[in-house]
């Protein structure tokens, strides 16, 4: 039985190493292979559109379901105390917004508002919470880990990564939101983009890692 749960949460635990790796990997590759596709000027979410678009779309699904099962990781690591529960539903919402950010695609770039699709406006409402509940999630567990010996280090790691995330999408909601920087940027929007997403991947990543290596530890 103890074995049984050891399995478990050694599963989820892989599920959140799993997570990143496959999303970034997988649009980073495919934005390279993608006939017509810049990823330095589009958006990660076009890849979504076309015959391809399919690939993107199981690729925002698939993360959201090992978001989902490395949350139940979370849960029972952190039973209590700080960041379990507003922490737990964070990364529970980001799963859900991840999982419909596939089957809701984005309309096409430069689609009028007034014009806009419910899918690209369920995408694109699912896409401006996931960018501002990224680095709060972090900030969130940051508390927990500076809280506990163990965590510290990891607790110093998260607030320096923390910061650069949260500054990341803050010029990228910038960038997005103001015509003029638009214009500025419209041939870097697909970088700035990514600078906001990959510093949360590689925290995510880098946590997930600390907890595999903690079911290895126990399980000895």
């Amino acid at each position: 039985m103890v074995k049984n749960v050891i399995s478990l949460r050694s599963i989820s635990a892989w599920a959140g190493v799993a997570g990143p790796l496959i999303f970034v990997g997988v649009f980073t590759l495919e934005g390279a292979a993608r006939p017509g596709y810049d990823a330095s000027s589009m958006f990660i979410s076009a890849l979504s559109l076309g015959e391809r678009g399919w690939l993107q779309i199981l690729n925002f699904m698939l993360l959201g379901a090992l978001l989902f099962l490395f949350s139940r990781r979370l849960a029972a690591e952190f039973p209590s105390g700080r960041a379990s529960r507003w922490g737990l539903a964070l990364f529970y919402l980001l799963a859900g917004l991840f999982f419909i950010s596939g089957p809701f695609v984005m309309d096409p770039a430069g689609t009028p508002q007034t014009e806009m699709s419910l899918h690209g406006l369920v995408h694109g409402l699912a896409g401006g919470i996931v960018f501002l509940v990224m680095p709060i999630v972090m900030f969130v567990f940051l508390r927990r880990f500076l809280a506990e010996p163990g965590w510290r280090g990891f607790g110093w790691f998260t607030l320096a990564l923390g910061m650069v995330e949260a500054g990341a999408v803050l010029f990228f909601t910038l960038v997005s939101k103001s015509p003029s920087l638009s214009a500025s940027f419209a041939a870097q929007i697909g970088l700035v983009q990514r600078l906001a997403l990959e510093p949360f991947m590689l925290w995510l990543l880098l946590f997930a890692v600390q907890l595999v290596g903690i079911d290895r530890q126990r399980a000895l």
